[in-house]
C-alpha cells in the first residue's frame, strides 16, 4: 500500500468524539459507534482534542458542556469513541491492507466484561498476496476474544488486568499463525503483519508484530505505541543472529523486511532445534488515557516510509481543524 500525506489529508471526515465526566453512580454507559461517513479514522476530543484510531487516515475530537453538580467527587474521564479508516491500493494490482475495527460491545455483547468503552482496532499488511490478511480479517474477533478469553475486569483496569490481556493477545497471535499455516485456503506464500489497538476503559493497550505502527498524539506531539520489527533494528537482528540466521542488505535471510509476522513458514523452521528466525509473537505497549491524549493513528509501512511518525501527527491535527472550521455552528 502506498499512502501519503496528501492520501491522509484527503481521508479526514471529522468524526465527532465526545468525552463525558460521569458521577460514579452511572460510571460506565458509554456508547461507542462506528462512524457512517466515507473512509476516516477514529478519534477522541477534549475541547479540540481527542482519540482517535486508524489506517491511512484520521478521525475528530469533541467536548460537550458538562454538569458537575450531581457530584461533589472529582469527575472521572471516560471516552466515548468513534473509529473510521481508510485504505488505498496504490500502485499495485491487488488488496494487501486488510482493516478491522470494532466496537467489541457489538460482537461480543455479555461475554465482554471489561471497562467500558471496550474497542478493537487492527491492521493486517498481508505480502506474498492477500490470502493471509483477509483470513486474519475474517476469524480477528474468534482468535482474539473468543478462543484467548479474555479477562474480566468491571471496573478500572489495573497491572493485573493489564498482564492477564497480554497474556491472552500473546497466545491469540500465536494461536492464529498456527491456524493459519494449517488452513488450505490460505496459500503457504502469503503472510502477514499485525498490529491490534484495545481500548478498555481509560486503558490503551497496542500489540505489534512487524512493521505497521501506532502513534499516539499527546498534546500535539507523536508518541510511539510501537516499534518496527525490522532487521535493521539492533534488538532484531541480534535475536535473528543467535538463532542462526543472518541480515543482509536490511533484510532477513536476504528475503524478507520484517522479523515478525503471521504466516512465512518457510523461515520459521527451526535450523538445528534453535528458536525461530521469524516469529509471531508481538511487544506490548500500554498507555491510560487523559484528556491530554487527542488522537491515534494505526497504519501499515506505506504510511511511514515516506513520513515520521511526528510528521503524520501534524497533518492530521490540521486537517481535523480543517474539517471542524467548515462545520455549521
Amino acid at each position: 500500500m502506498v499512502a501519503g500525506a496528501v492520501v491522509i489529508h484527503q481521508s479526514i471526515p471529522v468524526l465527532d468524539v465526545q468525552y463525558r465526566c460521569i458521577a460514579k453512580e452511572i460510571e460506565g454507559i458509554v456508547n461507542m459507534s462506528a462512524a457512517a461517513a466515507a473512509p476516516s479514522s477514529p478519534a477522541f476530543r477534549q475541547a479540540e482534542r481527542g482519540l482517535e484510531a486508524a489506517t491511512a487516515a484520521a478521525v475528530d475530537l469533541t467536548v460537550p458542556e458538562m454538569d458537575l453538580s450531581a457530584s461533589t467527587e472529582p469527575p472521572q474521564f471516560v471516552p466515548s469513541i468513534r473509529s473510521g479508516s481508510f485504505s488505498d491500493i496504490g500502485h499495485r494490482s491487488f488488496m494487501e491492507d486488510d482493516i478491522r475495527i470494532d466496537d467489541l460491545s457489538a460482537p461480543l455483547g455479555s461475554l465482554l466484561r471489561c471497562p467500558a468503552p471496550s474497542a478493537f482496532y487492527a491492521v493486517f499488511d498481508g505480502h506474498g498476496g492477500p490470502d493471509a490478511a483477509a483470513y486474519i480479517k475474517r476469524h480477528a474477533i474468534r482468535f482474539l476474544f473468543e478462543d484467548a478469553k479474555l479477562p474480566w475486569a468491571s471496573s478500572e483496569a489495573d497491572k493485573d488486568f493489564v498482564e492477564s490481556v497480554e497474556n491472552s493477545v500473546r497466545q491469540a497471535f500465536l494461536l492464529a499463525d498456527l491456524a493459519m499455516a494449517e488452513d488450505c485456503t490460505v496459500s503457504s506464500s502469503s503472510a502477514t503483519t499485525a498490529l491490534t489497538a484495545l481500548v478498555f476503559g481509560r486503558l490503551l493497550l497496542v500489540a505489534n508484530a512487524a512493521d505497521c505502527r501506532a502513534v499516539l498524539c499527546r498534546k500535539g506531539k507523536a508518541v510511539e505505541m510501537s516499534q518496527d520489527h525490522k532487521p535493521i533494528h539492533a534488538s532484531e537482528r541480534q535475536r535473528v543472529e543467535q538463532c542462526g540466521g543472518f541480515v543482509y542488505d536490511g533484510y532477513l535471510n536476504g528475503v524478507l523486511s520484517v522479523t515478525r509476522a503471521w504466516g512465512d513458514w518457510d523461515l520459521k523452521v527451526p535450523p538445528q532445534g534453535s528458536p525461530s528466525l521469524l516469529i509471531a509473537e508481538p511487544e506490548f505497549r500500554h498507555a491510560v488515557l487523559t484528556e491530554d491524549e487527542e488522537l491515534l493513528i494505526i497504519g501499515c509501512d506505506g504510511i511511514w516510509d515516506v513520513m515520521s511518525s511526528q510528521y503524520a501527527v501534524s497533518i492530521v491535527r490540521r486537517g481535523l481543524r480543517w474539517q471542524a472550521a467548515r462545520q455549521p455552528p
